[in-house]
């Protein structure tokens, strides 16, 4: 995944005749930090350098929608599926993560950090629906990245509904794809 570089960020604010001030005040920071992730003298967190692409894709007039960071479509497992089976199918996906659904609708999500959690020796052998986090957060098809972005700051993954049913999900990594 290629994140934006202190250049891309400084290039896109200048193609946008934006100032320092201007772009700290729409992404809510401070205008010496925007000067200093310019610079290259600061890595910003995740989070942060979300608010400061986000302002900048709204100044460029694009407002970003689930509908267009979501992955689809999505790979999951039951609720009733082995640990065992959640774990080969996100090892063969690359994914830390997957929904949990049963009957199109999201039930929770089980990731690789539920499973280490678990401290029985045969965690593989239970079922998903006794090792996942029922934690979760969805929303409709055209939620825009700002309402994404605050989900994804408290919950691991959003999942993206359309009348009930799964039919995407979107995590940290998916919107910094996308932005960069």
């Amino acid at each position: 995944m290629d994140l934006p570089t202190p250049d891309d960020l400084r290039e896109r604010r200048t193609d946008l005749g934006l100032t320092q001030s201007e772009l700290a005040d729409k992404a809510d920071v401070s205008q010496p930090l925007i000067a200093r992730i310019e610079g290259g003298d600061v890595d910003p967190r995740l989070s942060t350098l979300r608010r400061i692409v986000n302002a900048l894709g709204e100044a460029e007039g694009g407002v970003l929608r689930a509908d267009d960071l979501m992955n689809a479509p999505i790979v999951s497992v039951a609720p009733d599926d082995s640990v065992h089976e959640a774990k080969q199918l996100m090892d063969a996906e690359g994914y830390s993560q997957v929904p949990v659904i049963r009957d199109g609708r999201p039930s929770g999500l089980i990731g690789n950090g539920d499973i280490r959690q678990r401290p029985e020796d045969n965690v593989g052998e239970l079922p998903v629906a006794e090792v996942m986090h029922e934690s979760i957060t969805t929303v409709e098809r055209d939620a825009t990245l700002d309402e994404v972005d605050t989900y994804l700051d408290h919950h691991d993954a959003v999942l993206v509904v359309e009348s009930g049913a799964t039919i995407g999900i979107i995590t940290d990594a998916d919107i910094a794809a996308h932005v960069s």
